[in-house]
């Protein structure tokens, strides 16, 4: 087993518990503030290994960094003699399970119960900061999530199922990024920070490998927001990464996309309709079901306004292309698993300005690598290695010169934690091998370069796995393409790790949500509300904005509810039964609900389209004139 270099990973859909929508409640007066209102951990302790595996904060003052944080807040234990505390305590109001106290709608007792848990102490943090945040203690909050950060670097919490891990000191920092931007109020900003993980392959989680470098706070008011806006498109740009199409870096070193010299921003869709009794293997492209020579799904498609599944006479065939034009959408994901209908994709944007980004399977699923399904895509093997450029070439020779192409992606997900084995949920071994994987990568970056030097490429990759190993092994990449289901609060961190770690375009390839609470039943609200604060967060991050400034856009999952994707193999049952333990608001992931289209009941497949509210959400946002970058 090669020694494996130190890699950044958020494991997406993580975060399950604390996403819910708090419920409004009363305030409640906190009985020991602290006396910083942001802790100066230098004073107190000494950090050792800053930025490495060996990171380490020893505390050198106690008591004085407990009376700067204050209760609740490690180590001060003052929240033990705090008489509502005791109040609750003797009257019954903490629960006997700490996983009641969790946006229960009274985040006064979160905070008590979460505060005196005995549980991982990280973990104790994470919550009591939550609870905090219900409860509008912006300030001591981030106490909370800061002081997990710096003190337990390696606590990690398990999913619901027990199946797997997740890291603390990823999710607190990507809390406090978010509470920092969502609340401008707080005039605070931590700066220079970086939280690098690297789990253990082994998959014993007390072996985890993770680096601190903890920041600084500076002052940061709305007007210093509103002073970083620029207007990208009079900037010089420094580096082109690609011809008509291609990733840039200005001379302020924040990266965009332009297209034909102008910027561009991805306001895309993943798109992969299929018919209600069919699998993944249905080709939407040559779907014509009335042999009337037009494409069913791009073309025919129908909105049942009213939603009583029949066509009436005022819900004339629209088509998906018109409906996604409408919203707003100016690209879709198309994977290359099937038959490429040029003339339509050649339609779709000559009639509706909508382009295609090609993604390349390379080995994912097997697809194209020549692997059997048992032993998965291996990269170090001659012969599949030769198989995956293969696809690639046919791929970029069938359409670099495609008025409708827009970018080349390689892999989805490719880098998913595997076991020791070897194969991982993607039946490959790249996150076992990375070296290999990432050198293939950057073969196949290479002759995509040479064959078609006008469209960017980049790696299809779940969260920021490996891409300390892309930086050193495939600096042809031009973009990260990242999937991601961090939750309702965004992308956290993701942003600033790529930008220090491989200094790349990031463009979020697959994010959303499903539209079903477990339960209860469909929620569309929870969804278009989850949709929403990820979109702002990867505007706000966009080249010209206050973010980090390396977003070119992003991809939502998906169009169109997919029935076929419960393992009970039932296509033409839309199944509601919770599937993935997932960052969404129900803590679960319903993966037959996530479109932000319906298909109804199912008869009048693949014509029939119930529009979410999510889709005008989109039709809003995307469409407002205000929005920089109208592409």
């Amino acid at each position: 087993m090669p020694a494996r270099k130190i890699q950044i990973t958020f494991l997406a859909g993580v975060f399950s518990l604390f996403v819910a929508i708090a419920a409004n409640a009363e305030p409640f007066n906190l009985f020991d503030p602290g006396t910083e209102r942001v802790v100066n951990y230098e004073k107190y302790g000494k950090f050792e290994n800053v930025g490495n595996a060996g990171y380490k904060y020893t505390i050198t003052d106690q008591a004085g960094l407990a009376k700067a944080s204050g209760e609740g807040i490690d180590p001060n234990r003052s929240i033990w003699t705090d008489p509502v505390f005791k109040e609750f305590k003797a009257q019954g109001k903490l629960h006997k399970s700490i996983w009641e106290h969790v946006h229960s709608g009274n985040p006064q007792a979160d905070f008590y119960a979460w505060a005196t848990t005995s549980d991982d102490p990280g973990l104790r943090l994470l919550f009591t900061g939550k609870a905090l945040e219900d409860a509008g203690h912006y300030e001591h909050a981030l106490k909370a999530y800061r002081a997990a950060m710096i003190l337990y670097p390696k606590s990690f919490g398990w999913s619901r199922d027990r199946s797997f891990t997740w890291l603390i000191a990823p999710g607190v920092w990507g809390s406090i990024i978010h509470l920092t931007r969502d609340h401008p109020e707080l005039e605070l900003k931590l700066v220079d920070a970086l939280v690098e993980t690297q789990p253990s392959i082994g998959g014993d989680p007390t072996k985890n490998n993770v680096s601190i470098t903890p920041g600084r706070w500076i002052k940061y008011t709305l007007k210093d927001r509103e002073k970083s806006r620029v207007n990208v498109a009079k900037l010089k740009v420094v580096q082109r990464r690609g011809g008509k199409v291609a990733c840039v870096k200005y001379e302020n070193d924040q990266w965009g996309l332009e297209v034909d010299g102008k910027p561009f921003f991805i306001k895309g869709a993943s798109y992969m309709p299929t018919k209600v009794g069919f699998d993944s293997t249905w080709n939407w492209m040559e779907a014509d079901e009335n042999k009337n020579g037009k494409n069913d799904v791009a073309y025919e498609t129908w909105v049942d306004k009213n939603r009583n599944g029949v066509q009436d006479p005022d819900e004339p065939a629209v088509g998906d292309f018109k409906l996604l034009q409408d919203m707003g959408c100016n690209a879709i994901r198309i994977f290359t698993s099937m038959p490429l209908n040029l003339e339509l994709l050649r339609d779709m944007h000559k009639s509706y300005g909508i382009y295609g980004i090609l993604d390349e399977p390379f080995g994912a699923y097997t697809v194209h690598s020549g692997a059997t399904w048992e032993k998965g895509t291996d990269y170090r093997n001659p012969e599949q290695r030769k198989a995956m450029l293969e696809a690639v070439r046919k791929m970029v020779e069938q359409c670099k010169d495609e008025p409708w192409l827009l970018a080349y992606v390689l892999g989805n997900e490719n880098n998913m934690p595997g076991s020791y084995s070897g194969v991982n949920a993607t039946r490959t071994n790249a996150s076992v091998y990375p070296d290999d994987y990432a050198s293939l990568l950057n073969e196949a970056a290479m002759l995509i370069h040479k064959l078609d030097p006008n469209h960017p490429v980049g790696v299809g990759n779940v969260g920021v796995g490996l891409i300390d190993v892309y930086a050193k092994k495939a600096p042809e990449l031009d973009f990260m393409g990242i999937n991601d289901y961090p939750g309702m609060q965004g992308f956290g961190g993701l942003w600033e790790v790529v930008r220090k770690v491989c200094d790349r375009p990031v463009l979020i390839t697959e994010y959303g949500c499903d539209a079903y609470w477990t339960d209860k039943g469909p929620d569309e609200d929870a969804q278009a509300q989850y949709h929403r604060k990820n979109w702002e967060d990867i505007a706000f991050n966009r080249a010209g904005e206050p973010g980090s400034g390396n977003s070119i856009g992003g991809v939502e999952f998906e169009w169109l509810d997919e029935w076929w994707k419960d393992s009970s193999g039932k296509l033409d049952v839309h199944d509601t039964k919770p599937t993935l333990d997932m960052a969404f608001p129900d803590g679960w992931s319903q993966e037959e609900w996530l479109g932000i289209a319906g298909q109804g009941d199912g008869k009048s497949s693949p014509f029939l389209r119930e529009l979410r509210k999510t889709y005008y959400l989109y039709q809003d946002l995307w469409n407002e004139p205000k929005q920089a970058g109208k592409d």
